[in-house]
């Protein structure tokens, strides 16, 4: 066990059991694999297995409660201001919002009445949630503070074949499998040998181990900027989740929110490392092998290959800027400032919550540079109003 292992909380007796269950079906993957697994299928187990993964067990993810805070859980200001976007999508298309991994269900119910309140409520909100546990959280979410709306509300175990509307994507990506890999400089060539990072057993143990990448790996692993010796990964599912939903997309926009880089800046030699994160119990640790199924796992968003992968499916990028320059454009300040409660020119402690959690939404020390909304779509005029100011897509 490293110090940063050490300094973790310790996982319950149950939290244990159930670790150890999701290991052993790791562990007979691997066998079946002849030895190895890649990290992109470790992370599917990882995060997906049916009852064991993360986001499929019964472990409280989301709030002070869980492993992490998102945009939603800060505060309901998020939802109101990400409303106004959508709203100018709805109007430019149809009257349906898909929200892919609606986490707790915060952010539906935060949207549907700030949507109303616009005066363009969708006719439809569709989540998009394969994991029963949280299907179910989320339908308590929506029942105790959207109730008005529970007619409105379907859950998706797929993708549906046509779409017009729009869709969002909150913290969807960085948590979609990826591939570990690690290249390095041999001297034997001129290409670099990139070997793929995978998951193998040490006696009963979890160990990371290499073997050369290979086909679509190996074509798009050499066709990064990389300068060997380099330790990255690449989301090849997160590429094609992308282009799939651009394929179905007739007319509107997907508002994609996550945190991440360009490409020359993800893939930077300063960068060299893993960006995979693990979170737990609110602390942040770098080993996706310790207690299999009890931490979330993640990466940073390619934002150049989630562009490219909307835009060679016949999607315009209608956008991209850090999650700072968005909700301002947006007009969090403005929605701010009409929720401000005074007394006696002292402003409450409602007041000052919100303050310091719309801190945290902007600020370049939190999550307002670190978070980057990109915007791709079919048939929607713009400047979308999120990216009036501070665009980025020619860093892209």
């Amino acid at each position: 066990m490293n110090l940063q292992q050490a300094e973790l909380p310790a996982p319950s007796a149950d939290a244990r059991a159930a670790s150890e269950a999701l290991s052993r079906l790791v562990a007979a993957e691997i066998g079946a694999g002849g030895g190895w697994i890649s990290f992109a299928r470790y992370m599917e187990l990882a995060l997906y297995a049916p009852g064991l993964g993360y986001y499929s067990g019964g472990s409280r993810k989301f709030g002070v409660d869980g492993d992490f805070l998102t945009a939603p859980e800060l505060t309901p200001l998020f939802g109101r201001t990400l409303a106004r976007q959508v709203a100018q999508v709805l109007a430019a298309s149809s009257p349906l919002v898909i929200e892919a991994g609606a986490g707790s269900g915060r952010l539906a119910a935060d949207l549907l009445p700030a949507l109303a309140a616009l005066g363009c409520a969708p006719e439809r909100y569709r989540i998009l949630e394969l994991s029963g546990e949280l299907r179910a959280r989320q339908q308590a979410t929506l029942a105790e503070l959207a109730p008005e709306f529970s007619n409105r509300v379907e859950w998706l175990d797929e993708l549906p074949q046509r779409f017009s509307g729009c869709l969002i994507g909150n913290e969807v990506l960085d948590a979609m499998p990826t591939h570990a890999l690690r290249w390095d400089d041999d001297g034997d060539g001129p290409e670099p040998c990139v070997l793929e990072r995978g998951v193998a057993l040490a006696g009963d143990r979890l160990v990371f181990a290499e073997r050369p990448a290979t086909g679509a790996l190996l074509e798009a692993a050499q066709a990064l900027p990389v300068t060997a010796p380099y330790r990255g990964e690449i989301s090849l599912a997160a590429r094609s989740w992308v282009a799939e939903l651009a394929r179905r997309l007739e007319q509107g926009a997907m508002l994609l929110i996550d945190y991440g880089l360009p490409r020359h800046e993800l893939y930077h030699p300063e960068r060299d490392g893993s960006s995979l994160r693990c979170h737990y119990r609110h602390c942040v640790h770098d080993d996706p092998l310790w207690f299999p199924g009890l931490s979330d796992i993640t990466t940073h968003v390619d934002f150049t290959a989630v562009a490219e992968a909307g835009f060679d499916a016949g999607l315009e990028v209608l956008g991209y800027t850090s999650q700072a320059n968005f909700l301002i454009n947006c007009g969090v300040g403005d929605l701010l400032q009409e929720g401000r409660v005074d007394a006696g020119g002292m402003a409450d402690v409602a007041d000052l919550r919100a303050r310091g959690a719309v801190n945290v939404l902007i600020s370049p020390n939190e999550m307002g540079e670190l978070f980057k909304v990109i915007a791709l779509g079919r048939g929607v005029a713009g400047p979308l109003l999120g990216f009036r100011r501070g665009d980025r897509v020619h860093a892209l």
